[in-house]
């Protein structure tokens, strides 16, 4: 008989299902398949935005002009006058009852049309300003193209002819889009141009379209640049920069950097309380009259 001493302890297989690198091994196809979902929603979000990206370069005309058509008939139905003609037409006039002081062209903004604007002729008629309320090409009536190089280059024709037909003193006018237009053009008028007066103006479109689409590359999407800093560096002319203190489609701050990179004869307006498109009735006839008084005054 055996002593129990001498009973064998069974042996301890070396092949334990408990090891670190087994337990890792059994759980490796679970963190690949989670991988490979990461991958999938990473590759899903670059092709996103991408896409949006794409969206942007082809259809930012549409994010940026929003002309509404009418007819000559239609928009002269208020009593303003096509100009210079129905056959020509290039906007509508108002003229005062007594000879112009001025003659003042509006660049209107980005939605609607000319006809919309009557509202800057029931203001500077009264001050014995004759008025302009230019239209774009494809607003209106018009045909030609949108975007920037046809608008400034209509503009330019627009503020020739008029000088041409009535001589000084011009001033111009632009608000928003129009802003941009006016200086755009008015150095390639520098001769025919008395003064500007800019309403709601940014100082680069590129910065108001970071601002609305911070996580979008718009500065190498965009091919409308309207760079009213560059264009107004040389002007030589007063300028009246109004912005809306609450403006939240061109942030205020846009238009004081516009107005600090001007060279003087300048003048800031600030409209209290004002958003982007609310901002003219909070103005009364002495803002207008002490507004064109400035420019005609410093353009002497």
């Amino acid at each position: 008989m055996k002593s129990p001493h001498c009973l064998k302890t069974p042996a301890i297989s070396g092949a334990s299902d408990d090891r670190p690198v087994a337990v890792g091994a059994r759980r490796w196809p679970g963190a690949r398949a989670a991988a490979a979902a990461a991958l999938r929603v990473a590759a899903l979000c670059i092709v996103s935005y991408l896409l949006a990206c794409t969206g942007i370069a082809m259809f930012q005309n549409h994010l940026l002009y929003f002309p509404q058509r009418a007819s000559v008939g239609e928009m002269t139905a208020d009593g303003l006058a096509p100009w210079p003609s129905a056959d020509d037409f290039r906007g509508l006039l108002a003229e005062p009852s007594t000879p112009a002081r001025a003659t003042a062209i509006v660049f209107h903004g980005n939605a609607g049309h000319a006809g919309h604007r009557q509202f800057y002729s029931d203001a500077l008629v009264p001050l014995g300003l004759r008025v302009i309320l230019a239209e774009y090409p494809a607003y209106g009536p018009r045909t030609g193209d949108l975007g920037e190089a046809s608008l400034v280059a209509d503009a330019e024709r627009t503020i020739a002819l008029a000088h041409d037909r009535y001589g000084g003193p011009l001033l111009i006018i632009g608000e928003s889009l129009g802003a941009g237009v006016a200086a755009a053009a008015s150095p390639r008028q520098r001769e025919a141009v008395s003064g500007l007066l800019l309403i709601t103006p940014w100082d680069r479109l590129e910065n108001v379209a970071s601002h609305h689409y911070p996580l979008l590359p718009v500065r190498l999407l965009l091919r409308d640049r309207y760079d009213s800093s560059h264009h107004l560096a040389g002007l030589q002319r007063p300028v009246l920069v109004a912005i809306a203190a609450d403006d939240r489609i061109v942030p205020a701050r846009f238009g004081r950097a516009l107005y600090d990179g001007l060279p003087q004869p300048k003048r800031l307006a600030l409209i209290d309380g004002a958003d982007h498109n609310d901002w003219f009735y909070r103005l009364d006839a002495n803002w207008w009259r002490q507004a064109i008084a400035f420019l005609l005054t410093a353009a002497d």
